[in-house]
């Protein structure tokens, strides 16, 4: 049985499979100044919409980001680098 890779301490796996990042500048949502964002786990119907909707795989995959956290694409498109970094992570742990 193979061990669960540790996560860093700005990742954190719910009950529900979801992951919420802490967020270091945090993003603009509906006016408020939000330090975390939560994604839920995706499904192969979340892929496919967002490649639909992307021009390029970088548009592909701020829309599926924005969908997994119920934000708009301009919500995750407006984050610094670095707490994008932090949500492409949890993107990726949560593709196993």
């Amino acid at each position: 049985m193979t061990d669960k890779p540790k996560l860093p301490t700005y990742l954190k796996e719910n009950a529900d499979n979801s992951m919420t990042v802490d967020l270091s500048r945090g993003v603009d949502v509906d006016g408020t100044k939000a330090m975390k964002l939560t994604l839920r786990e995706p499904a192969v119907s979340d892929m496919l919409a967002a490649k639909e909707m992307g021009n390029s795989s970088a548009d592909a995959e701020v829309t599926l980001i924005a969908n997994l956290a119920e934000v708009t694409p301009e919500v995750i498109q407006s984050a610094k680098m670095r707490d994008y970094s932090r949500l492409q992570e949890a993107l990726d742990f949560l593709n196993g």
